[in-house]
């Protein structure tokens, strides 16, 4: 982007997409999750794995969560976009890093949950005697591989919301109060990845992650209207 306000051809491009990604990403986010088997004690075992194996639609929920995922972080690329030159731009570098970092743990964790996960415990649930309990032993190690990436895309990906509030807030393009969000919130989520790490999918580290998540969302959508109404009055450079 040039020194100015102005946006560049390109720059708009990915404003507008960015903002159109926004609303699209938080609704097939959140309703991949809510298609997600969500009765069962996440930290009960053998009662979530139960509910896991007899859901049809578990792959595919996952799959959606990723492109949700994926959908939000070209919100942040186009926001990055339209940031200016100078410590705003720089720090919006820095979060686009963590976005890209964050999109290939998403990836990682997905393929482990939804995939792999699934498999073991279909295996488990067809299982009898003593290859039962091996099959549960086997599903558990891969939990705590989820319960390790997900604690760690918290913590990677507050740390990409936190170099874009930062960046806003050096920013004359974005009111102050939605820089003020994204920090909050972005500390509300390293709250939840630290609660997950060190107690697993606790009530503590469901509630943190979930109430952090929402108001990420909230900020995106905020994030993409601001994005849309910014790029539609630039014009295009000759």
């Amino acid at each position: 982007m040039t020194q100015g306000a102005e946006l560049s051809s390109t720059d708009q491009f990915l404003a507008r997409l960015g903002a159109a990604a926004s609303p699209v990403g938080a609704i097939v986010l959140i309703l991949s999750t809510l298609l997600h088997p969500l009765d069962s004690d996440p930290n009960d075992a053998p009662a979530a794995f139960a509910e896991y194996a007899a859901n049809s639609i578990y792959v595919w929920s996952h799959l959606g969560q990723f492109a949700g995922f994926a959908l939000l972080g070209v919100t942040l690329l186009g926001l990055a976009a339209t940031l200016e030159a100078g410590r705003a731009a720089a720090w919006a570098r820095v979060g686009v890093i963590g976005v890209a970092a964050s999109i290939s743990i998403v990836a990682a964790l997905q393929a482990v949950d939804g995939v792999a996960l699934k498999v073991t415990v279909n295996r488990w649930a067809a299982a009898t005697g003593e290859a039962r309990s091996l099959a549960f032993e086997v599903a558990l190690a891969v939990r705590q591989i989820e319960i390790g990436l997900a604690s760690f895309l918290s913590l990677m990906f507050v740390l990409s919301i936190i170099a874009f509030g930062l960046a806003m807030s050096y920013s004359v393009l974005y009111p102050a109060w939605l820089a003020a969000i994204a920090l909050a919130a972005g500390l509300g989520a390293l709250a939840a990845g630290a609660a997950q790490a060190s107690t697993g999918f606790s009530n503590l580290g469901t509630l943190t992650s979930m109430l952090s998540s929402l108001a990420l969302l909230v900020w995106a959508i905020l994030v993409g209207f601001f994005m849309w109404r910014l790029a539609s009055r630039q014009a295009s450079p000759v």
